[in-house]
């Protein structure tokens, strides 16, 4: 399955959400201002880099580079997508969930 997140997780419990209910080797997609999960440095670094070891963890790079964040400053672990990325993903994993 592909779980989406296109919240801030410093104004929602969207990721949390998902970090708790998705299956091991899902796939996580940050989108839009999930995006922000993201960065290194941030008191959300331990918990993202440790969802790296269980899901595949993925990032919209066109909302990476909206929102100004430099993808050498990601967590390792995460992988950048464009919008093919996106879409290969989403025929991939045949099922996806967005987190609202």
């Amino acid at each position: 399955m592909l779980h989406i997140v296109n919240k801030s997780p410093f104004e929602h419990s969207a990721l949390d959400s998902c970090l708790r209910l998705a299956k091991k080797g899902s796939a996580i997609l940050l989108i839009e201002d999930g995006v922000l999960a993201a960065q290194k440095g941030t008191s959300l670094n331990a918990k993202v880099a440790a969802a790296t070891e269980t899901f595949e963890v993925f990032a919209l790079g066109p909302d990476l580079k909206a929102r100004g964040l430099d993808e050498g400053r990601l967590i390792t672990g995460i992988r950048v997508v464009d919008y093919g990325g996106f879409v290969d993903l989403v025929v991939e994993r045949g099922t996806t969930q967005s987190w609202l």
